[in-house]
């Protein structure tokens, strides 16, 4: 085997031209899969985390079976007990409780139905993009103002609708908890979003006046959280189902199973896409191996006749062909490296932002991770091997007299 393999080196070295032309065509291989790897999974993750950290978070925890059927009297009763659990989790890093209710908007003569939701001042900023969101105004407090107004964020389309702005009256109108007529006067302290986004019929307020304005005491309706690696989800989710056994813990793939669906249908479509490329690749690394070993027909017509049985000539073209993928992906790899950084860390802007199950993709980006390099250096190297079987075979069967006549 030591001689095996000094021979398939030497032959590389000494086959200059047919080995810089195998090691490109699988170098360029490698950097088309990886490239197209990073691509397509930084971009589902870029959409993902996008959404996810929009409001959703990464996990929700819920009273029954609120997330299908929202009712106001299905809440956490011990929202304490609930907090105390999730700041104990190592891998919870963020986490914020919320209430929801749907109210009637009034200012002047002009209404508009609208969701409420009681958002903490504190936690909520650190768990979702929501205070990024305000354009006009200032982030809600906890504690009303010295008229003993409390503050509210209402989305554009309620500002446009009711014609308000920053400092305008708001008055809300609901159903308490307890089966009561639910109304307050709020101040509006900012607006949210646009008119198009998700957010344009909502009215944000503190927890505390949320509380109050719906009847709940400390009850809330929902935990939201993110954790470390938004991928352990699932795992996560079912750890702290054990502690919560009378609540239900959901992922974000369960709290959001239409847009999660919708994201897996899209990855399957792509996946033929990545089919094509690598059959691409495949067909380039088997014509180059090809060429080489028919025009070493004569070579190996030698070694026949010196006595080379045809397994030993098989193994010596698997073992050429392997080295020298070793070394093309080797210089892929450096190739690819900093391309796929510089897309992971910057993106190409797209001249028309893609909406994507309610959300704005304006960037392209890639992913730079374990998986995106070796996994199409994986592959690129397998189809090599592979690719090398046929035609050492053809190089095995042929007669000697007929090998040495080839030129």
């Amino acid at each position: 085997m030591r001689l095996l393999l000094t021979l398939a080196f030497r032959n590389v070295l000494r086959q200059r031209r047919r080995s810089l032309l195998t090691a490109l065509s699988m170098a360029g291989g490698y950097i088309l899969c990886s490239l197209s790897f990073s691509l397509v999974n930084g971009s589902y993750s870029n959409i993902i985390r996008i959404f996810t950290e929009d409001q959703t978070g990464h996990i929700q925890i819920h009273k029954d079976d609120y997330v299908n059927r929202a009712r106001i009297y299905k809440t956490i009763d011990n929202p304490g007990q609930v907090a105390a659990i999730l700041e104990a989790h190592s891998r919870i890093t963020a986490f914020t409780p919320r209430v929801y209710a749907p109210a009637l908007s009034y200012a002047g003569e002009q209404s508009s139905p609208a969701q409420v939701i009681g958002v903490d001042p504190q936690l909520e900023p650190v768990t979702s993009r929501l205070k990024e969101k305000i354009t006009t105004g200032t982030w809600i407090s906890q504690d009303p103002d010295t008229d003993g107004y409390y503050g509210a964020l209402v989305g554009q389309g309620i500002a446009d609708a009711l014609e308000i702005a920053v400092g305008s009256e708001l008055i809300l109108i609901s159903q308490g908890a307890d089966g009561s007529i639910a109304n307050d006067i709020y101040i509006v302290a900012g607006i949210v979003g646009t008119s198009r986004s998700q957010d344009r019929l909502r009215v944000i307020l503190p927890l505390t006046a949320a509380q109050e304005f719906l009847a709940l005491d400390s009850r809330v309706h929902e935990f939201a959280m993110l954790i470390d690696d938004i991928d352990d989800a699932r795992i996560v989710a079912a750890e702290l189902q054990e502690f919560m056994p009378t609540l239900t813990v959901s992922p974000w793939q369960v709290v959001q199973e239409t847009f999660y669906k919708s994201m897996e249908a899209d990855k399957r479509g792509n996946q033929v896409t990545l089919g094509i490329i690598l059959f691409i690749v495949f067909i380039g690394v088997l014509n180059t191996v090809l060429m080489s070993v028919l025009e070493r027909t004569r070579e190996f017509g030698v070694l026949k006749a010196i006595g080379s049985r045809p397994a030993t000539i098989l193994l010596l073209i698997t073992l050429e062909t392997s080295i020298l993928a070793t070394f093309s992906l080797a210089i892929g790899f450096v190739l690819a490296f900093p391309v796929i950084a510089w897309f992971t860390s910057v993106g190409i802007a797209l001249p028309q932002p893609i909406d994507m199950g309610g959300v704005s993709f304006g960037f392209l980006t890639g992913e730079l991770s374990p998986r995106v390099m070796l996994l199409p250096m994986l592959i690129i190297y397998v189809y090599a091997i592979l690719v090398s079987i046929p035609p050492g075979i053809r190089a095995a069967r042929v007669p000697p007299t007929q090998a040495m006549q080839t030129f």
